[in-house]
């Protein structure tokens, strides 16, 4: 697989929520960090996400924004 965003990040499904249209995917990538992402439900079954399963976390993005109290 190759892409232009740099930000890849490896790890662990380690859990899949199907909801009416969409999915929340939990991915475990290392010491405890969780990256959850929400797609359609078409993208997850073509991905045959399930627990397990190894999958990347793939960031692009023009704008990174920060928030204080």
């Amino acid at each position: 697989m190759k892409l232009s965003a740099r930000n890849q990040l490896e790890g662990t499904v380690v859990e899949v929520r199907k909801g009416v249209t969409t999915t929340h995917v939990r991915l475990d990538i290392g010491d405890g960090r969780i990256v959850t992402s929400a797609i359609t439900n078409e993208s997850a079954e073509e991905l045959g996400l399930e627990v397990g399963k190894k999958a990347y976390a793939v960031i692009k993005s023009s704008d990174v924004m920060i928030a204080v109290d």
